[in-house]
């Protein structure tokens, strides 16, 4: 039986997952694959995100990915790999990691108590993740730790959200959610991205949104209506796939213990609160 105050998990993951994404929407990451010959933004997250898998094709990003159109996927996928080697393409994500952490938290921070504090909290919540049906976590798991406390705290960061990520895969399609029904059912909990930015970066089209949407409605999950909005019945579905994922993330904040969460937490909000005031979050990026 867990210890750990109901949803302690969840608000640690809050806490400390957005200074692993803020990545993804860096200016520091483009620069970074830039120098490498990369060009195309969606290029730039596959290449960025798939390389601890090494050079994997289309379908592997697709299964791990989960809700990016397949046809998007191939676009970029084997062909990222005659751009960059994923040796290269790791070199480059974490020279732009030290890049954004620094700007964004300032040297003071970086080099602070603190950050060393939250390094060795996050890397010893790790060690309770497992690697059994979570590919990009067990990817990822196999890369060596940084030197630096930024950079072991982010890569320990970067491990946590793929070892959640996997796990709320998992939660979704033991919920009977397919891709674009995940992104829509989200939506409409009024947490989720902005349409226009989930349709432009996943790689679907307005008419796959609506079919999914209908598809929502048959099964009494969705709300008639232009705007996504969830019945009873998709709200409890939606809950249901939180608390999925949660009870299969459970394991390495128990690892850690209440005060180690709680601590990790409170580092957490604070480094995301310096941050969020230097601008790592932009409006579309709000939700999972």
């Amino acid at each position: 039986m867990s210890t750990l105050p109901a949803r302690a998990e969840r608000r640690c993951h809050n806490a400390v997952n957005p200074l692993h994404s803020c990545l993804f929407f860096s200016p520091d990451l483009g620069a970074e694959l830039g120098k490498l010959g990369f060009e195309d933004p969606s290029a730039v997250y596959f290449a960025t995100r798939a390389a601890a898998f090494g050079p994997v094709g289309a379908g592997t990003v697709t299964a791990t990915f989960y809700n990016f159109n397949p046809a998007l996927v191939a676009e970029h996928v084997p062909a990222v790999w005659s751009v960059a080697s994923p040796e290269q393409v790791l070199g480059a994500r974490l020279r732009a990691a030290d890049a954004t952490l620094r700007r964004l938290l300032g040297e003071e921070i970086i080099a602070s108590d603190e950050m060393a504090e939250a390094a060795r909290l996050a890397l010893r919540a790790t060690e309770a993740c497992t690697p059994h049906a979570r590919p990009l976590y067990a990817a990822h798991a196999e890369l060596p730790v940084p030197d630096e406390p930024h950079l072991a705290f982010w890569h320990a960061a970067t491990l946590l959200r793929e070892h959640r990520g996997d796990a709320h895969l998992a939660a979704l399609l033991a919920a009977g959610l397919d891709p674009v029904e995940s992104l829509v059912s989200h939506t409409a909990t009024g947490k989720g991205m902005a349409i226009r930015w989930i349709l432009s970066s996943r790689g679907w089209r307005r008419t796959d949104w609506e079919a999914a949407s209908d598809r929502l409605r048959e099964r009494g999950l969705l709300v008639a209506g232009e705007e996504p909005a969830l019945t009873d019945a998709g709200t409890a579905l939606r809950a249901e796939v939180e608390e999925a994922t949660d009870r299969m993330d459970r394991a390495p904040y128990k690892h850690l213990g209440a005060e180690g969460v709680e601590r990790l937490t409170e580092l957490g909000r604070g480094f995301l609160f310096t941050a969020a005031s230097n601008g790592a979050f932009p409006a579309e990026a709000t939700g999972r």
